[in-house]
């Protein structure tokens, strides 16, 4: 990969957030992405069928091109929006986001690509963060919401430096009594809002399995991963410092109450197991740790405590 060719395609797949994915898209853009130059990645939005098409999105100056698709009469789940971002792809890389709500920390794009220059088939994860006080699953109910929201990324200048994000966030796993997991930043992920991979290790794989058509795709990205690191060249990596950052929208699996959101998740267990004749299991591939340790509420997550 020479300096300053296209490298990298990102993939943001957005449903009904005209006020979650500009921002999304934003966090991609340089110079809010850090040490990446703006000529060697592209931003690719796939619409999946939003009641009004997306709109007001940043403009391209930050990136090598922002393309905007629409995807007509979509289907609940994004499989068929990923797999539409990847016949457009021009980049060697792709990183994925399934949930266009997301924004990044500004090393993610960098840390995620640097891992492609040392690595021949690496499969490269970002951990995933809900804004807001806790859990959206319960903050939600407690009155978290979209103003409250904006009212904590207005306290830290957002996005003048989007490690800030750390303070306002919370992991996605919480301990019971709202502790953090010990040693967050080296517990085993089984899926990222933020997937870097070649493309052509996904097209090796047949991209996304478009018969996870449950709304919002149910263990679609799960799976993605696991036929991505069952691959024999395949390298597993989690990068350490750099998370994507979950905005409030009503989200399928997210934004519901924690009783909801256990039902869900047997019908997708069921459903993984009729697409694929087992039990959905994590893989125990040997994992690789990339990054550095931004700022203090970062470092936080590396306590035992």
């Amino acid at each position: 990969m020479q300096r300053g060719e296209l490298t990298l395609s990102v993939i943001l797949v957005a449903y009904n957030m005209q006020r979650a994915a500009p921002r999304s898209v934003q966090s991609l853009l340089n110079p809010y992405q850090r040490g990446i130059s703006a000529d060697s990645y592209e931003v690719i939005v796939v619409d999946n069928g939003s009641d009004r098409p997306l709109t007001s999105l940043p403009g391209p100056e930050g990136c090598a091109g922002i393309r905007n698709l629409r995807l007509e009469n979509a289907p609940p789940s994004p499989a068929r929006a990923i797999n539409l971002g990847l016949e457009k792809a021009r980049g060697e890389v792709v990183a994925i986001m399934v949930d266009g709500a997301h924004m990044l920390t500004p090393g993610a794009l960098r840390h995620g690509l640097d891992l492609f220059a040392s690595l021949d088939n690496p499969v490269v994860a970002l951990p995933q963060f809900f804004l807001g006080p806790g859990p959206q699953t319960e903050t939600v109910g407690q009155g978290y919401d979209e103003a409250a929201e904006d009212a904590l990324l207005a306290q830290i200048g957002w996005p003048d430096d989007g490690y800030r994000l750390f303070e306002i966030g919370v992991p996605y796993r919480i301990e019971p009594g709202g502790r953090r997991p010990q040693l967050f930043w080296f517990v085993r992920l089984f899926e990222s809002n933020c997937l870097f991979a070649r493309r052509e290790a996904i097209e090796r794989i047949g991209g996304c399995d478009e018969r996870f058509d449950l709304p919002g795709g149910g263990l679609l990205v799960p799976d993605l991963y696991r036929r991505l690191a069952d691959l024999p060249d395949a390298e597993l990596v989690q990068l350490l410092g750099e998370a994507s950052f979950h905005q409030v929208h009503g989200g399928t699996s997210t934004n519901v109450t924690r009783e909801q959101q256990k039902a869900q998740l047997q019908a997708y267990l069921a459903q993984y197991q009729a697409i694929r004749g087992r039990a959905f299991e994590v893989s125990q591939k040997p994992l690789k740790y990339y990054g550095h340790m931004p700022t203090p509420h970062a470092r936080r997550l590396m306590l035992t405590g």
